[in-house]
């Protein structure tokens, strides 16, 4: 197995498996995000391939701005996370997340966070399962003006 980081070459395999985690998005939207990413200097993706196909993918990004439970600056934050239905638990995530920190912390990172649906208790475990610690229950609200 290797792991690419985002490029003009694997963008359309990082579109659809962005697509897999999030279906409510859209092709196009993500594709052109996708773009964005390789221009920044704050985000990036890491693919995981193994045999030709691309089985998983991290999204990450640079955050300054204050990172709920913690106390440095920048943090690095974990936008996103997957691997295919078919290949989990075979160490996928675990070498995208050491891919992710090493990258982090060439950025003067010494802290990494991440976020998920209260009710996404599959996202919570594996959280829990690669070392992260919950830091706190937050519910959100809205009206219209």
């Amino acid at each position: 197995m290797t792991i690419e980081e985002i490029s003009k070459e694997n963008i359309s395999d990082l579109t659809q498996l962005v697509l897999y985690l999030w279906p409510e998005c859209d092709y196009k939207e993500e594709f052109q995000n996708g773009l964005k990413i390789l221009k920044s200097e704050t985000e990036t993706a890491f693919i995981a391939k193994n045999h030709g196909i691309y089985l998983g993918f991290i999204q990450l990004s640079l955050r300054s701005e204050y990172v709920e439970g913690t106390s440095t600056s920048p943090v690095l934050y974990m936008e996103g996370i997957y691997v295919d239905p078919s290949h989990r638990k075979e160490g996928i995530a675990k070498k995208l997340l050491e891919t992710a920190e090493t990258w982090g912390k060439k950025r003067g990172c010494s802290e990494m966070a991440s976020d998920t649906e209260i009710i996404n208790q599959l996202s919570i475990d594996f959280h829990k399962s690669v070392g992260y610690d919950e830091v706190s229950r937050l519910v959100t609200f809205k009206k219209s003006l």
